[in-house]
């Protein structure tokens, strides 16, 4: 589709500088309608600005979408995922991917609503984001015509795109303390790239994180708490039932208390490059930690260790942005298929950026004292393991025999 076919786009809009700036250059690029999607999804910064914003760049109110997503992103996504264990190349939380498909699937349902031919996004022709948000919204609807204005324009420095707000009477926030970072936040993390960060051998300044306090001037005393679980989900805090979102959150806060959840990492995205990133996942580091916890004595040997076969294919998907794909859904199947039964409290404690498992309990638990004791037993015959040794060393015996 040509850029004069295009007659009404669906713009997913933070309010910030780039999409600010992205919704007048459709507007003059394509001469079309522009409709603006915000998404909460819980960035822990207020939405509704947005609005207004919008409105004063030439937006009909009717024309503006500002919608709480924080429960569905956490039991929809988030929740699903966990029960995975998933962790792209053995340290991320996959925070930033797992929140793309939720937005790109949310946005084509209002291209539906509102007769919209395009959507437009505001991810960099060098990232992730464009791969996960376009993945998605072709899965949804293969005819929808997508825009990615950094793949198009030339405004390809800070500097540039100031001068191009400036130029069209486009409001820049000069808030007193803002991050110079390149930030994206949820309910699940928040992450920094750029500036220092851009070399892998610099130290981040500790004022660079924004929700944790310094492990080392976390409380002095550790906090133990409780996490309940039902099919492998949390459902209740220290006995109090919980909603998903309302979880995440109470973990979250429970996290930064405790400096709980930095990591500084250097990934592989999947356009080629390697790229540094810090991130902050409190609560998600605890329900991962816990997770396992429950999984350790509910999840029968096998069923475990296939799952954690299948956990990296998983996480890739998730990362590279095929969250709808048949292969995601089968695996998620499976996954869910070994949940049945993950039931029970994990008891963790939390101290100085540490979360440690000090108890598992479960109606459904496969752990047996009766056979595990190193006390006398009548249930085990030891001298049983003489032959199950010998058994699977037999391929080594003939090997040996053979010289």
């Amino acid at each position: 589709m040509s850029k004069k076919d295009v007659k009404k786009v669906v713009l997913a809009y933070s309010g910030g500088l780039d999409t600010s700036i992205i919704l007048k250059w459709l507007q003059d690029e394509y001469n079309c309608e522009v409709i603006t999607f915000t998404a909460d999804i819980g960035q822990g910064e207020e939405v509704e600005p947005a609005r207004q914003k919008a409105i004063d760049l030439g937006i009909k109110p009717e024309n503006i979408f500002i919608e709480d997503l924080k429960e569905e992103f956490v039991r929809d996504y988030v929740f699903p995922m966990f029960r995975a264990n998933a962790i792209y190349e053995g340290e991320y939380l996959l925070g930033t991917s797992i929140a793309r498909p939720l937005i790109a699937k949310r946005q084509i349902e209002i291209a539906k609503l509102t007769g919209a031919d395009a959507v437009a996004h505001g991810a960099t022709g060098k990232g992730n984001d464009q791969v996960r948000f376009e993945i998605g919204y072709l899965s949804q609807n293969p005819d929808i015509t997508v825009i990615a204005p950094w793949r198009e324009w030339d405004l390809n420095s800070r500097e540039k795109l100031l001068k191009y707000a400036k130029d069209h009477g486009i409001k820049i926030d000069q808030k007193k303390g803002k991050s110079p970072y390149s930030m994206d936040a949820n309910l699940l993390h928040i992450s920094y790239e750029g500036l220092i960060l851009e070399d892998p051998n610099v130290e981040p300044e500790e004022s660079m994180w924004r929700w944790s306090v310094s492990p080392q001037n976390a409380p002095d005393t550790p906090e133990y708490i409780e996490i309940g679980y039902k099919n492998g989900d949390p459902i209740s805090l220290n006995g109090k039932e919980l909603s998903a979102s309302s979880m995440l959150e109470n973990l979250n806060a429970l996290g930064n208390k405790h400096g709980i959840g930095r990591i500084d990492i250097v990934e592989n995205r999947f356009v080629g490059m390697k790229a540094r990133g810090c991130y902050e996942t409190p609560g998600g580091t605890i329900m991962l930690k816990a997770h396992r916890a429950i999984e350790s004595i509910t999840l029968d040997k096998e069923a475990a260790h296939l799952k954690d076969e299948l956990m990296p294919r998983y996480a890739t998907l998730i990362y590279n942005g095929f969250w709808f794909s048949p292969e995601r859904q089968m695996l998620q199947a499976a996954i869910d298929k070994s949940q049945e039964g993950v039931d029970g409290v994990v008891r963790l404690k939390l101290y100085k950026g540490n979360v440690t498992v000090v108890g598992r309990s479960s109606p459904n638990s496969l752990f047996s004292e009766e056979f595990s004791t190193f006390e006398e037993d009548e249930v085990y015959n030891q001298k049983d393991a003489e032959g199950f040794i010998r058994l699977n060393a037999l391929r080594f015996i003939i090997k040996g025999k053979k010289g």
